[in-house]
């Protein structure tokens, strides 16, 4: 198991105790103590949670935050970012800003992106992909 970063389908697969998620999240922790999520993913998580106010999922967040780090979008992750758009805009390819920004920190911090979005990602040259959801 590599160092990795949640998307945000990904998280969501935890704050919903997603059996197989909650598993790989946890053999994860024993190796790496934290778990990495983009602040763009910070803002999704937290924009579906104003949308649905459910306080259940409030809480399960609340406690994964404890054993999450938070990485910045900055200036590389940023100039990154915009060479994924261009090259997928170049091939028609394209996907969601939020997406580029979240694989673009990945590989900026050389992580593995975790997430169930495999086809958006999958677009993306040079980043691993794991999906803790599936065997």
């Amino acid at each position: 198991m590599e160092e990795s970063l949640l998307d945000t389908s990904a998280y969501f697969a935890l704050v919903k105790n997603e059996p197989l998620s909650r598993l790989n999240s946890k053999l994860y922790l024993e190796k790496f103590s934290h778990l990495s999520l983009s602040h763009i993913s910070k803002y999704e998580i937290l924009r579906g949670f104003k949308i649905k106010h459910s306080v259940d999922a409030w809480r399960v967040f609340q406690f994964l935050e404890l054993k999450t780090r938070y990485i910045r979008v900055d200036d590389p992750v940023i100039l990154k970012a915009a060479d994924i758009y261009a090259d997928l805009h170049k091939q028609g390819l394209l996907c969601g800003d939020a997406d580029i920004l979240i694989a673009a920190t990945a590989l900026e911090h050389n992580l593995t992106i975790v997430t169930r979005n495999e086809k958006h990602f999958a677009r993306i040259p040079g980043l691993k992909i794991a999906n803790w959801s599936k065997p």
